[in-house]
């Protein structure tokens, strides 16, 4: 089954447009083969679908939910660059979690992207990656992820 019939058989709709950047940097730089994305978050239609930290404002299922919607924003800045996903392998990801002082499950919230990658992706999804809490991000979010992923030829 493509990609893009996957994506649909789960429900999802891909954002009207990628998340365009929000300071002074480009959301994808592509280097041979490889592309190397910069942090998304959880922004539908340019909105934050969640905001707060996780472990008080925000719950680990809404945290999970957050770290799936930046993996769709990732692939559809990922579709937009290269025109299709058929030929692409997540190489490295990279998740942050806005924690409160007393979170430490922060690998489980960043599953919501691993586990969405590697479902729409298969083994192409599958993928080295670091999970870290912090204190605080842009826009009062409450993950980021950025990802590096290779075309394959």
């Amino acid at each position: 089954m493509l990609i893009d019939e996957k994506i649909k058989n789960l429900g999802i709709a891909w954002p009207k447009e990628s998340p365009k950047p929000m300071a002074n940097y480009v959301t994808v730089r592509r280097s041979g083969n490889l592309l190397y994305l910069s942090g998304a978050g959880p922004f539908v239609d340019g909105k934050p679908v969640y905001t707060g930290r996780v472990g008080k404002e925000v719950t680990p299922e809404e945290a999970y939910d957050a770290a799936r919607i930046s993996a769709i924003n990732l692939l559809s800045t990922m579709k937009q660059e290269v025109g299709s996903l058929e030929n692409i392998r997540i190489i490295k990801l990279l998740g942050f979690v806005s924690s409160a002082e007393d979170y430490y499950q922060q690998p489980q919230v960043i599953n919501g992207a691993s586990d969405f990658l590697a479902e729409v992706l298969g083994e192409n999804g599958k993928h080295s990656r670091s999970a870290i809490g912090t204190s605080v991000l842009p826009f009062n979010i409450p993950v980021e992820i950025e990802m590096i992923a290779e075309i394959i030829q």
